[in-house]
């Protein structure tokens, strides 16, 4: 009985032992719903713009103000992943530029800019071809009444008066001399515009126009500044990328012959003689443009740049031995120009 109960007494306790030492029994980890992957909303395409323009990005002059400002655009709109931007430059055969027009519209951008007035037959053509396609032409205000086209043009008779004023107290032969290009858009605006401010200064003047008729013959210019400088001219001005030559004879004259410059910031060509320039800020009209074509309407509408809207401005020759005074009496002129203290006549 003893052995017995001894025998009931070792297998309990070893039931104990192997209870103790046996694993707990654990529950399954509950299973957590998978996490949504985080989906990043594709990248907005960017806007794209396409220009064709007569002569080189880096003319000083009508093509680089275009390009210039649509460089000013990018940088405000987020840089070259928000605002694509592509150029034909040099296409002053207008049939060649009439072929990269029609092809870059077929390539889907969403403006394309033809700068010149010369393009103007190209782009009444082409637009009714692509409805969905935004198309600027300058200078001018004309649309041809289509959906998808708009006109810009500068007044730039404004900076033109400036300029002619101030070359007016600066001139001492009393002789100035103009060289344009071709007597149409901004370019006879601003020859207009500075023989009328050149006189409003100083009635006493004479200012001699020579259109030469070519926008980029810069030998045909270089001619034409030597002609005014053999006859007695000591400012000089001019108009198109045609002026380097022009400016060129300038420079190289024997004695000191000024230079007024416009579209671009001439200084850089002739550090010595070039005392101010009309600076197109085509950006203040592209912005526009661009808010336009984004919000829908795609054409329609002309723009004009001008003293008032920040789309011209009047840039000194900081080395210009007499850069303060002709600062403080350009920007006089501009204020008159603005509050109507001057009121520019053209013929």
């Amino acid at each position: 009985m003893k052995k017995l109960v001894l025998f009931f007494t070792l297998v309990l306790s070893l039931s104990m032992i192997l209870s103790a030492c046996a694993p707990a029994a654990t529950e399954a980890p509950a299973t957590e719903a998978p996490a949504e992957v985080a989906t990043e909303a594709p990248p907005a395409e960017p806007f794209r713009v396409a220009v064709v323009m007569p002569s080189a990005i880096n003319d000083l002059a009508f093509s680089q103000s275009m390009y210039d400002a649509l460089l000013r655009v990018q940088g405000e709109m987020g840089g070259e992943a928000a605002f694509e931007i592509v150029y034909s430059e040099s296409m002053f055969v207008v049939d060649d530029a009439a072929a990269a027009i029609r092809d870059y519209a077929s390539q889907g951008f969403d403006l394309v800019i033809a700068h010149g007035s010369q393009y103007g037959s190209s782009v009444q053509e082409i637009a009714p071809d692509f409805p969905e396609t935004s198309f600027a032409w300058g200078t001018t205000v004309d649309t041809f009444d289509q959906p998808n086209i708009f006109a810009y043009e500068a007044a730039s008779q404004e900076g033109g008066y400036v300029n002619g004023f101030l070359a007016a107290t600066l001139t001492t032969s009393k002789t100035i001399g103009v060289i344009g290009p071709i007597e149409t858009g901004d370019a006879k605006l601003y020859v207009d515009g500075f023989k009328a401010g050149a006189l409003e200064s100083d009635p006493t003047v004479t200012v001699n126009v020579n259109y030469i008729g070519s926008f980029s013959d810069v030998a045909l210019a270089a001619e034409a500044a030597s002609t005014h400088i053999s006859a007695g001219a000591d400012v000089l001005t001019g108009t198109a990328q045609m002026v380097v030559g022009a400016i060129g004879k300038a420079e190289e004259a024997s004695t000191p012959v000024y230079w007024f410059g416009t579209q671009s910031n001439q200084t850089s060509l002739a550090p010595r003689i070039v005392v101010a320039s009309q600076v197109y800020h085509w950006e203040v009209v592209l912005t526009e443009m661009i808010g336009l074509i984004q919000d829908g309407t795609l054409g329609g509408q002309s723009f004009v740049i001008n003293l008032e809207n920040g789309g011209e401005v009047i840039e000194y020759n900081e080395a210009f031995l007499l850069y303060p005074d002709f600062k403080e009496l350009g920007d006089l002129v501009v204020s008159g120009i603005l509050d109507g203290t001057y009121t520019i006549t053209l013929p």
